[in-house]
C-alpha cells in the first residue's frame, strides 16, 4: 500500500506542484507564492522519500537536515543582495555536487548495473561534476578570486574537447566491460571536474549572466540523469523543469545580446583595444555637473526613466534610488525603469534589487515596452549601466557588440549617467553615450550622489 500507492501520490502531488510555482515564477507578482508553491512541492518529494523501505537509519538523514537549514538561514541573512549571483552560483554547483555523489554511490553500492544504468550513471557524473567545477570558477571570477577576464590558452577549446571525449569513450569501454568500472570511475570523475573548469575560465565576467543560467540548466539535467539511475520520479521530474527553464532563460539572455550560445561559450566579446581600452583617436569631452547643478532640469521633469545597472547594485543604492522616484512623484512627475535582460550579473539582478526596496513591479517595463516611451521622455537616469546603453550597438559594424538590442536612452531628452569614471563596461570598449550633446555624466558614489539629489530636490 505504502509503496504502490502513497508514495507515488506524493510524487504526483509533488510534481504538480514543480509545475504550478514554475508558471506562478514567470511573473513578478506571483513569484512569492511561486516560491511557496515550489517549496511545498519539494516537502512532499522528500516526505514520499524518506517514507522508501530502503531507508532503515535516519540518523545521517536529520544531520543533513540540520546542517543544510542552518547553512541556508545564515546564507539568507549574510548575504548582501550585491553577492546574490555568487550565492546562485554556488547552489548550481552544489546541485551538481549532489547528483555527482548520488550517482557515484550507486557505483559503489555493489549491484550490477545494466547498461541504460551505467549510461545514465555516467551522464549524471559528467554533468555533474562540470555543473560543480564550473559553478566555482564562475563564484571565484564574481568574487573577485579570480580574474574577470576571459583566460585562454593556445588549443584550449580542443584540450577541454578531448577531455570530454576521453570521459564519453572511458564510459563507453566501462559499459562493455562492467568489471573495469571501478577502475575507470575515479578517471570519469577527475576528468569530468577538470572539464568543469576549463568549461567556465575562457569566458569573461560580462557573459556570466548566461553561464550562471546556463550552470542551472545543467544542475537540472544532471539531477533528471540522477532521478534515472535511483529511479525517483520527483526527481526526473523536478530535475528536468530546472534543466528545460534554464536553457529557455540562456536562450533569452543570448537574444538579449544578440549573440548565440555558442559565441558565448566558445568565441566571447573581444574588445576593441589591449587590456580594455578603446582604440586610440580623436579626443572627445564629456560635460559633467555636480548633483547640486541639475535640480532645476529634474524639477521641471515631467517624465522620468530611470535604467539601472551594475554599479547601483555595487553601490547598494536601489533603496535611495526608490526614495528619488518618490520625491520626484510627489512632485508630478512620472517615474518608470528600464530593464534590460543582461543588467547586472545574473538573470533578472536587477528586478531582485528593485524589488528588495519595494519598487512596485508595476514601475518595472523590459526593452521593447519602455524603447518607444525614450523619445518622449525628459530625462533617463543611468545608474551605473554602460554597454546596455552603448548607441554604437545600432550603427557601429565595428563594435563587438554590435546588433545587440540597448535600451534607447540616447533618445530622451537630456540623459544623466552615474558612474565612478569613464571606465568601459565588460565589453571593453568606449560609450558613445557619454559624448552625446544631450548626455551628463555625474561622477561619484551612486548611492551617494541619488542621495544629494533628492535631498536638493526636496
Amino acid at each position: 500500500m505504502l509503496e504502490t500507492v502513497v508514495i507515488p501520490l506524493l510524487y504526483l502531488a509533488s510534481a504538480v506542484c514543480f509545475i504550478l510555482g514554475l508558471k506562478q515564477l514567470s511573473h513578478p507578482r506571483t513569484a512569492p507564492n511561486g516560491n511557496t508553491t515550489a517549496a511545498l512541492g519539494m516537502l512532499l518529494a522528500i516526505v514520499g522519500t524518506l517514507l522508501k523501505a530502503e531507508i532503515i537509519d535516519f540518523q545521517y538523514i536529520f544531520i543533513g537536515l540540520v546542517a543544510g537549514s542552518v547553512i541556508g538561514a545564515i546564507a539568507a541573512k549574510k548575504v548582501e543582495m550585491t553577492s546574490m549571483p555568487q550565492l546562485v552560483a554556488l547552489f548550481n554547483g552544489f546541485g551538481g555536487l549532489s547528483s555527482l555523489l548520488v550517482a557515484t554511490s550507486e557505483v559503489y553500492a555493489g549491484s550490477t548495473l545494466g547498461t541504460f544504468t551505467l549510461s545514465t550513471v555516467s551522464l549524471s557524473i559528467l554533468i555533474g561534476s562540470i555543473t560543480f567545477s564550473g559553478s566555482l570558477v564562475a563564484f571565484a571570477k564574481l568574487q573577485g578570486i579570480m580574474r574577470g577576464m576571459p583566460l585562454v590558452f593556445s588549443g584550449a577549446r580542443l584540450f577541454n574537447g578531448l577531455l570530454i571525449l576521453s570521459v564519453i569513450m572511458m564510459t563507453i569501454y566501462t559499459i562493455m566491460n562492467p568489471g573495469e568500472l571501478f577502475t575507470y570511475i575515479v578517471w570519469i570523475i577527475a576528468l569530468s571536474l577538470v572539464s568543469g573548469y576549463y568549461f567556465v575560465v575562457p569566458i569573461g565576467g560580462a557573459d556570466m549572466p548566461v553561464v550562471i543560467s546556463l550552470l542551472n540548466s545543467f544542475s537540472g539535467i544532471a539531477a533528471a540523469s540522477t532521478g534515472f539511475v535511483i529511479a525517483n520520479d520527483a526527481l526526473i521530474i523536478s530535475g528536468a523543469l530546472v534543466g528545460a527553464s534554464g536553457i529557455i532563460l540562456t536562450n533569452i539572455m543570448c537574444k538579449g545580446m544578440n549573440r548565440t550560445l555558442w559565441n558565448v561559450l566558445f568565441v566571447g566579446i573581444e574588445s576593441s583595444g589591449a587590456g580594455g581600452e578603446a582604440v586610440a583617436g580623436p579626443q572627445k569631452s564629456a560635460k559633467s555637473y555636480e548633483p547640486e547643478d541639475t535640480v532645476v532640469i529634474f524639477e521641471n521633469a515631467k517624465r522620468v526613466v530611470i535604467v539601472p545597472g551594475y554599479g547601483m547594485a555595487v553601490a547598494q543604492a536601489q533603496h535611495m534610488v526608490h526614495e528619488f522616484q518618490k520625491t520626484l512623484e510627489a512632485k508630478g512627475a512620472i517615474v518608470k525603469y528600464a530593464i534590460h535582460p543582461v543588467a547586472g550579473r545574473m538573470p533578472g539582478h536587477m528586478n531582485v534589487l528593485l524589488a528588495e526596496a519595494n519598487v512596485s513591479y508595476d514601475k518595472l517595463y523590459d526593452l521593447d515596452a519602455i524603447n518607444p516611451e525614450f523619445e518622449e521622455t525628459d530625462i533617463a537616469l543611468v545608474i551605473g549601466a554602460n554597454d546596455v546603453v552603448n548607441p554604437a550597438a545600432r550603427h557601429d559594424t565595428t563594435s563587438p557588440i554590435y546588433g545587440m538590442p540597448i535600451l534607447d536612452v540616447d533618445k530622451a531628452q537630456t540623459v544623466f549617467v552615474l558612474k565612478r569614471s569613464m571606465n568601459p563596461g565588460y565589453a571593453g570598449i568606449e560609450n558613445e553615450l557619454f559624448f552625446n550633446d544631450n548626455t551628463i555624466m555625474i561622477f561619484g558614489d551612486a548611492k551617494e550622489t541619488v542621495g544629494r539629489l533628492t535631498a536638493e530636490l526636496k
